[in-house]
């Protein structure tokens, strides 16, 4: 029995080893960058994790009333949204195209099939089901130009003038984290989401029925998707507003288009160059960082108007350096029509003079 013992525990030891020198050898050749990086922190994942759920699970306590959030949308979403959220030809309208019965209901009769529209187009309180979605893009990404930056009360009173204007709650309401459940129980297409049952099963059929075709295959390779001329640079050079690395490239939108299809052309896929021995800041840079091309245009008005526009309206004005910079800075209405310019007071101080000298030398 002895001798079986120790036998045992010599094979025992050796296998123990043999282990240890395996998981060496495993760790020796495992990559690189297997090691690289480590786990987010609870405080990290919290930054992230901001996101508002249909059953409101991450919404943060707060309240803003119909009040509190016209202001804000006066200041900060007018410009693009309208006074009264009927937007303009950028964006498409806020509210319309609902009714009284579709509040009781809970289903926007126009998207019904087989109805009549009641409004030109879809607009948002006609498709939104649930109030948490608004809530949510409107925290997260608005406004356009500095988002993120409402605070948990402005998101509240700006969400209470949209269900305002709506007729979904009256003028003198105040949403706030209390009460947001109960508002979902009147939005007009809370019962207009559509379950799809095939697309959660994992063992069911295609849609669609196609043979994928591996040689010879007969189909028009052209590209049809490019610019027509007068938009290209619409809203600046593309290029110098993609990231320098990796696959995505934009095309060189100050260039004619090319011959050839998209990005088989060294002069297509490379990025711009540097300017050589630059002066000063690339203004196309800093129109795309600023958000500036988002509402004007290089040589047309897209939702202001374009910046040759405003070179040749004040050409010859005292001061217009200092002018245009007032104007970047702390924003404006009635120069060029009813829709004001908002302030930008997060543009630096230098990025702004820069961009009025521009603008004042002419735009080109």
């Amino acid at each position: 029995m002895k001798t079986m013992f120790k036998l045992s525990r010599t094979v025992a030891v050796s296998a123990a080893a043999w282990l240890v020198l395996g998981s060496g050898l495993a760790q020796a050749q495992s990559k690189p960058w297997n090691d690289l990086g480590r786990a987010a922190t609870p405080a990290e994942v919290k930054a992230w994790d901001i996101d508002v759920r249909p059953d409101f699970k991450g919404l943060p306590k707060g309240a803003g009333s119909v009040i509190l959030g016209e202001g804000v949308w006066m200041a900060k979403c007018a410009s693009c949204h309208g006074d009264f959220g009927e937007s303009n030809e950028v964006f498409t309208p806020i509210v319309g195209g609902t009714t009284a019965k579709d509040i009781q209901t809970g289903r926007v009769a126009a998207l019904v099939a087989g109805a009549p529209p009641s409004a030109p187009q879809t607009t948002t309180f006609m498709k939104v089901a649930t109030l948490s979605t608004l809530w949510d893009y409107v925290n997260r990404a608005m406004p356009w130009n500095n988002p993120k930056t409402l605070s948990p009360d402005e998101v509240f009173g700006v969400t209470a003038y949209m269900l305002n204007l709506a007729n979904i709650v009256p003028a003198d309401f105040v949403l706030s984290d209390q009460n947001i459940a109960e508002v979902q129980k009147r939005m007009p297409n809370r019962n207009g989401m559509v379950f799809y049952e095939p697309m959660w099963k994992v063992n069911g059929k295609g849609d669609v029925k196609n043979v994928a075709c591996m040689k010879d295959c007969e189909f028009d390779p052209r590209v049809k998707s490019y610019l027509p001329d007068f938009a290209r640079d619409a809203h600046g050079n593309i290029q110098q507003q993609n990231r320098g690395i990796g696959p995505v490239r934009g095309v060189d939108t100050t260039k004619p288009p090319a011959k050839t299809l998209a990005g088989t052309t060294a002069a297509v896929a490379a990025p711009a160059a540097a300017p050589a021995a630059a002066k000063g800041p690339n203004v196309n840079n800093l129109l795309a960082a600023n958000a500036c091309t988002a509402c004007h245009g290089m040589k047309n008005k897209i939702v202001g108007p374009g910046f040759n526009e405003i070179a040749a309206k004040h050409k010859g004005k005292a001061n217009l350096e200092a002018y245009l910079i007032g104007k970047i800075k702390n924003g404006g209405s009635g120069v060029f029509g009813a829709i004001p310019m908002p302030a930008q007071p997060q543009v630096k101080d230098a990025d702004a003079q820069a961009m009025a000298q521009w603008i004042a030398a002419g735009a080109q």
